[in-house]
């Protein structure tokens, strides 16, 4: 009996799955008004723990999502980090583009994401508060995570997503982490696609819609 069972109790998890995936998509604040802009807070961590002083940054950023469909969306990303003690000045300045999909769409949004990034760090030296030198670096890197958005009105939502960075494949490199989406199931698929990243990152906003 219990063998039985297990197939059909399957089976209707993936024709329920399927429903639900196959309903209209709701029709909310976006359907109107395709083209949002808005602010971030972002809080990124880095996967190495010996890299302290990208631990846990705070992150303050606009981003501008415009729809290509019910279920589908773009966002473009821009983040600025600054921190600054006697002799250094370090600015982040990360920029991302992202697609999103959504598998339904109703008040409450869950979507998948994915995208790249260019990530510039600039280090100023300084001296009696002046700068005397200085250096720039410019990282590009591939990120995907997942996240949720909650409609306020018919021209206001707030999202909330997590997302790896620089995710990488079959990279032996020990600054990055096995494992980037430990999805259950997955990951001894993952382990042997040799799936890295370097770090992670909450982010959390509001976009307004016109």
């Amino acid at each position: 009996m219990g063998k039985r069972g297990a197939p059909a109790s399957l089976g209707a998890l993936a024709i329920a799955a399927a429903a639900i995936l196959a309903m209209p998509a709701h029709a909310g604040a976006q359907e109107n008004h395709p083209i949002g802009v808005g602010f971030r807070f972002s809080f990124v961590r880095s996967a190495d723990e010996a890299v302290v002083e990208t631990d846990r940054l705070r992150f303050n950023g606009a981003i501008f999502r415009g729809r290509l469909s019910p279920r589908a969306a773009v966002e473009l990303s821009l983040d600025y980090h600054s921190q600054t003690d006697l002799v250094l000045r370090t600015r982040d300045i990360p920029v991302q583009g992202s697609l999103l999909l959504y598998p339904i769409r109703r008040v409450i949004s869950p979507y998948l994401l994915g995208g790249v990034g260019w990530y510039t760090r600039r280090i100023d030296a300084l001296a009696d508060g002046a700068v005397i030198d200085g250096t720039k670096e410019t990282r590009f890197g591939s990120h995907a995570g997942l996240g949720g958005e909650l409609e306020l009105g018919r021209r206001v939502t707030v999202h909330l997503d997590y997302r790896y960075t620089f995710l990488g494949f079959g990279d032996d490199d020990e600054t990055k982490a096995a494992g980037a989406v430990p999805i259950p199931g997955l990951i001894g698929l993952q382990d042997k696609a040799g799936l890295s990243h370097e770090g992670s990152m909450w982010t959390t906003g509001v976009t307004f819609y016109f």
